[in-house]
């Protein structure tokens, strides 16, 4: 048959998309190149895969038979590729992750710098964004998987934690809580505290956690996203309450994270993804690689 890699391509792209311009943007081609090739796999194989209407693309029944065969085929060459170390150096594609921001900064950096190293023709894009639009980013297929702390209730998605934790005061090394080896909520309430609005799936957590404490701290100041409570805390503007995640390792020059108590309050962060929907060989790789840091899952005893 007279088709080639790049038409199958350009067929499972548009299936998984639903609509020619997302499958053109994602492949980096224009909309014509990529009718082209689709009209090319269509008359090789002697069918029509798509139904074309100036609102919508409906897939034929055989174009939906047929995309579950395409997407095997390619999914399964591109994972034989990638673990032949001499072709993985050249194996192309691009990975989508949606992620909350205070995750992006001190966790994914060296994760993403071994995934280049290994695969370096392969496209990484980061959708940075809050815990809400992040899951409204992969519900909609718009992402390959996400990085998040809320999910796990959600029908249509896997939730798979990596780690939890604390939350912690942020504030200036010369601030009268810097050198301090815990402090409790109440404490927190006689400075110049901070904190995100409302919407902020961060507030939520601390406001559930926080509903019995009478001597909780009153912000006089609020931001919508945790990186931007952490620049204003770097900025002297007064202290914050953030998760570990979002601050620097010990030893800024300017910031330093104290554990909060009375009480310890926590958030687990894990992998997100579409419940049922397989993963492309190079989201797969990157997927497991993150995976890996979750803690080891005890396992469970023996009968007899």
């Amino acid at each position: 048959m007279n088709f080639d890699l790049p038409d199958l391509r350009a067929f499972v792209a548009v299936a998984k998309l639903g609509s020619f311009r997302a499958a053109a943007e994602e492949l980096h081609i224009s909309q014509p190149a990529l009718s082209r090739r689709v009209e090319k796999l269509e008359g090789a194989l002697g069918v029509r895969l798509f139904h074309r209407t100036t609102r919508k693309v409906d897939m034929t029944t055989v174009g939906r038979e047929f995309s579950h065969r395409a997407s095997e085929l390619l999914n399964s060459l591109e994972q034989s590729l990638m673990g032949i170390r001499d072709v993985a150096a050249h194996v192309s594609g691009e990975v989508t992750i949606a992620c909350i921001p205070s995750a992006v900064r001190y966790f994914l950096p060296g994760i993403l710098k071994a995934y280049h190293a290994r695969f370096p023709q392969i496209m990484v894009r980061i959708v940075d964004q809050g815990a809400n639009e992040v899951l409204t980013t992969l519900l909609r297929n718009e992402a390959d998987f996400g990085l998040n702390y809320i999910g796990a209730q959600e029908p249509d998605l896997e939730f798979e934690p990596i780690l939890t934790e604390p939350f912690v005061v942020a504030c200036q090394l010369e601030h009268p809580l810097a050198h301090r080896r815990k402090v409790t909520w109440s404490e927190l309430a006689e400075h110049d505290y901070m904190s995100v609005t409302k919407d902020s799936g961060n507030r939520f957590l601390l406001d559930l956690a926080l509903t019995s404490n009478p001597n909780r701290p009153r912000w006089y100041c609020e931001a919508q996203h945790v990186s931007t409570l952490v620049s204003l805390v770097e900025a002297g503007m007064g202290v914050a309450a953030v998760p570990r995640l979002s601050m620097p390792p010990d030893g800024h020059s300017v910031l330093v994270s104290v554990p909060l108590v009375d009480p310890v309050i926590t958030r687990t962060v894990g992998l997100i993804r579409r419940r049922g929907r397989p993963l492309s060989p190079a989201a797969q790789q990157l997927y497991e690689q993150m995976a890996a840091l979750a803690p080891a899952k005890p396992r469970r005893k023996k009968t007899a």
